[in-house]
């Protein structure tokens, strides 16, 4: 019996949804086999509440990591942080420091405001961008956050969010006066913006969307970048996710298109809160003119550990090791498929990596595939976000174990006892309510 799976009981009975985040539900994984809790994480390894050690080869950490767990230079400096206390009733310097370096980083940008999580930082410049322009409405492509005014998109009746966050969620306790206040577009459809345009130019406050998805498109990231202008809409990249996988900073600057805000957080920290909404003065100084303030927001730790994580990642080219990292096991998920006949689809930038197996039983599929891998002595899903300390021959490894672990489940699939070789439930693929 799994320690981890025995407090995440315990842990249903007192926090609903039984965690603070959505993608780390055991069920996301492997329900009831997961081992839902860690006693320790270094480099990319884990060791869960029994004792087991297990390399990870999930999204690791949800994104927030690049350099590794437990990265010795940002442990140092924020423990130096910590000796000197986190927080009092002056300002930590490390703020400007931050912030200085941040310009350095991206020339365009001239004035930084901080927050503690992506989420939130998407709240800022959304609030920024609507006291810029006196306007309310936004058009938004991807994913930002749980916030009322994303999920607003919902209130419509129409699953606005379904290709953007999850499906099936609903809108609960968002308030109705939002409706028709946010209106997606998807990525590359030039179509679908203009109509947003078209129906609501002038009271658009704010295009906000990730500057990358699946794949690239910087035709289109200039189409998006002419109408803001066009219609007087802040431009606002959001990097929670891309920021630090392509290149040190935000992934706009591979593709040479500027917004007026981009947003960071995750891998901006490696781990530790952090989050900052970089842009124009000329659209950042309306946050002077109404009102985000928050006392965490000033604590020492979150800049401190940026520092030491955006020196190193600048230091060591850290994104050019994500990208060959993510390239193997790209194309070694590829070639494990072809061998065991079966059918994949393989996405993403190599630094944001998934793979789904094609057809009627991809979720059945998806959860052999972790139970089976879990077995092996590693946490992996259909997702892989690399890591500075995933070497080659780690991933080498990982993929060895794939190939079996898929030939396991074509076999299965020909077979069609995928579902009889389950140890338990099915993973969730969308939003669902606990019980």
């Amino acid at each position: 019996m799994s320690t981890g799976q025995d407090l995440y009981r315990r842990a249903r009975q007192l926090i609903p949804g039984g965690t603070q985040l959505l993608s780390k539900r055991p069920e996301m994984y492997l329900p009831e086999q997961w081992p839902a809790y860690y006693q320790s994480a270094h480099g990319c390894e884990v060791t869960d509440l029994d004792g087991r050690t297990y390399i990870d080869m999930t999204n690791c950490g949800v994104g927030a990591s690049t350099l590794g767990y437990s990265d010795p230079d940002v442990t140092a400096a924020v423990l130096g942080a910590v000796t000197n206390g986190n927080s009092c009733v002056l300002n930590a310097p490390e703020e400007v420091y931050l912030a200085e370096l941040l310009c350095e980083l991206h020339p365009w940008a001239e004035r930084v405001r901080y927050a503690r999580c992506g989420g939130e930082s998407n709240v800022v410049a959304i609030r920024i961008a609507r006291a810029a322009t006196g306007r309310d409405k936004i058009a938004f492509c991807g994913y930002h956050g749980w916030h009322d005014w994303y999920l607003a998109a919902n209130l419509a009746g129409d699953a606005a969010l379904d290709g953007h966050l999850l499906p099936g969620l609903a809108p609960a306790g968002v308030p109705r006066a939002l409706r028709g206040t946010a209106f997606p577009f998807s990525f590359g459809r030039v179509d679908q913006l203009e109509a947003i345009v078209q129906e609501h130019g002038s009271d658009l406050a704010a295009i906000i969307m990730e500057p990358v998805r699946n794949e690239a498109d910087p035709a289109f990231l200039q189409h998006c970048r002419a109408v803001a202008q066009r219609v007087g809409a802040v431009l606002i990249f959001d990097e929670v996710s891309a920021g630090f996988r392509l290149y040190p900073g935000g992934s706009h600057m591979v593709y040479g298109v500027e917004p007026d805000i981009a947003v960071l957080a995750k891998a901006i920290s490696n781990g530790y809160p952090m989050g900052a909404i970089i842009g124009r003065a000329s659209v950042m100084e309306a946050a002077q003119k109404t009102f985000i303030s928050s006392t965490y927001w000033t604590d020492r730790i979150g800049p401190t550990a940026a520092l030491a994580t955006i020196r190193k990642y600048r230091r060591l080219s850290v994104h050019k090791h994500l990208d060959a990292i993510g390239r193997q096991v790209q194309a070694g998920w590829l070639a494990a498929a072809q061998a065991a006949g079966l059918p994949i689809q393989v996405g993403g930038i190599p630094p944001l990596s998934h793979f789904g197996v094609e057809g009627p039983a991809a979720t059945e599929a998806r959860t052999l595939f972790t139970q089976s891998m879990l077995e092996r002595g590693y946490l992996a899903g259909i997702g892989f976000y690399p890591m500075l300390t995933h070497s080659a021959k780690i991933a080498e490894e990982y993929l060895r174990h794939v190939g079996e672990v898929f030939g396991e489940i074509a076999q299965a699939l020909r077979q069609g006892d995928l579902a009889q070789r389950l140890k338990g439930p099915m993973a969730h693929s969308g939003f669902a309510r606990l019980t």
